[in-house]
């Protein structure tokens, strides 16, 4: 991923030339403002932007939101050594955050053998949804080239270690969550629904509601779609497998 010099969040919300690298950012960093682990072409600025600059713990977005999970991890964590097991995980998440970055998303949180993923914040982009897609196409992608190695080196078999992805787009509420312990993070029938998706998509499958395939257009206009009952929904979703 090509890394800025600057952060685009800060620079595109608020048009401040915030240093992220070089001798430059020396004295922001001196002040722990420093690359974000959520992106790191964003800041620590930008995950305070809601109570220090827009005087707000949340606000509502049109956003996009990916799942992705590691089929076969609690089994796997039974049979393989602890080493082992970390090493996986650590390969899977390097494979997500690349291809999230790549797409300027954030990489919002790790969840056991999960990841979630916010497009379209604080990195404003009008085709956030194709975004999130094409993010997804590159995990499936680079995690078949990798496995391959992981499969050799731990004795496994590929169906093993497959990835399931659930993407779904909207209105969502962003922010600071909790007060005890504040997560900023989405909240929402939108991150539900993505999250049900994933659950119901097979190993290297990716899963999208009609409001993806709808703005993902033409990206996915061969893609095929299923009716699913997801846990929590009186009626069946349809979900495109792209």
């Amino acid at each position: 991923m090509q890394q800025s010099l600057i952060c685009k969040g800060c620079w595109e919300q608020m048009h401040v030339p915030v240093p992220l690298r070089g001798v430059a950012s020396a004295p922001f960093r001196a002040f722990g403002i420093r690359p974000s682990r959520m992106n790191p072409n964003t800041c620590t600025i930008c995950e305070l932007m809601f109570t220090k600059v827009m005087r707000a713990r949340k606000i509502t977005i049109d956003a996009t939101i990916m799942f992705a999970d590691l089929r076969g991890y609690t089994s796997l964590s039974q049979s393989q050594s602890a080493d082992a097991v970390s090493g996986l995980l650590d390969a899977f998440y390097d494979e997500c955050a690349n291809a999230i970055w790549e797409h300027e998303g954030l990489l919002n949180k790790t969840i056991g053998d999960a990841v979630m993923a916010v497009f379209n914040f604080p990195l404003k982009r009008e085709q956030h949804a194709r975004n999130a897609v094409l993010a997804a196409r590159d995990i499936q992608a680079n995690w078949r080239d990798r496995r391959e190695g992981l499969v050799q080196a731990h004795g496994l078999s590929s169906s093993d270690l497959g990835i399931g992805i659930g993407i779904h787009t909207g209105e969502l509420s962003f922010g600071e969550f909790g007060r005890s312990h504040r997560d900023l993070t989405a909240i929402g029938t939108v991150v539900n629904t993505a999250s049900r998706a994933q659950s119901v998509a097979e190993a290297d499958q990716i899963l999208v509601t009609k409001a993806v395939f709808d703005r993902a257009q033409p990206d996915l206009k061969d893609s095929h779609s299923k009716a699913f009952q997801l846990k929590g929904f009186d009626a069946p979703v349809e979900l495109y497998a792209v």
